[in-house]
């Protein structure tokens, strides 16, 4: 399995909308409000490759796994981390955020930090193993209550 960066030579917005969709499908009725995942097209991830740092993990020439990151002023944010659901379990996750953490440092960042909804204590207990901690709750406009969390890992210098 390889991991490469998102260039402009990447063709295969199908095959990631896909991975996204699979990845993300067993969030399907049990977050509120739902995926934003459910409202990319190839062109907003063609788009958003162009202004964020796209990375995909290549199992053959399957695609398995997709992470984006932006540049924020404190930190590097963690976005559209997706494994799909037969590969993931199996450490993925975990690399393509140590390559997160090599992009932070390259880029002179000492943090990471991520969103995940609030009924997903699945991926709470994961990231909290991967080294992140809680830093915010917060409401997506239009709900009173929490709705998601703010988790930041911060990077040894």
């Amino acid at each position: 399995m390889r991991i490469v960066p998102l260039d402009q030579t990447f063709t295969r917005w199908d095959e990631l909308l896909a991975l996204i969709l699979s990845a993300f499908a067993a969030m399907n009725g049990r977050i509120d409000p739902p995926s934003s995942a459910l409202k990319l097209t190839t062109a907003s991830l063609a788009e958003k490759a162009g202004t964020e740092i796209g990375h995909v993990a290549i199992d053959g020439e399957k695609l398995v796994g997709c992470l984006f990151l932006r540049r924020e002023a404190d930190c590097l944010y963690v976005g559209k981390l997706a494994v799909l659901p037969e590969v993931q379990g199996k450490g993925l996750g975990k690399r393509l955020l140590t390559i997160a953490e090599e992009t932070a440092a390259a880029l002179g960042l000492a943090a990471l930090r991520l969103e995940t909804r609030i009924e997903l204590t699945d991926n709470h207990a994961v990231f909290a193993a991967c080294g992140f901690s809680r830093t915010a709750e917060k409401a997506h406009p239009g709900f009173a209550r929490t709705t998601f969390i703010e988790m930041r890992k911060v990077l040894a210098s």
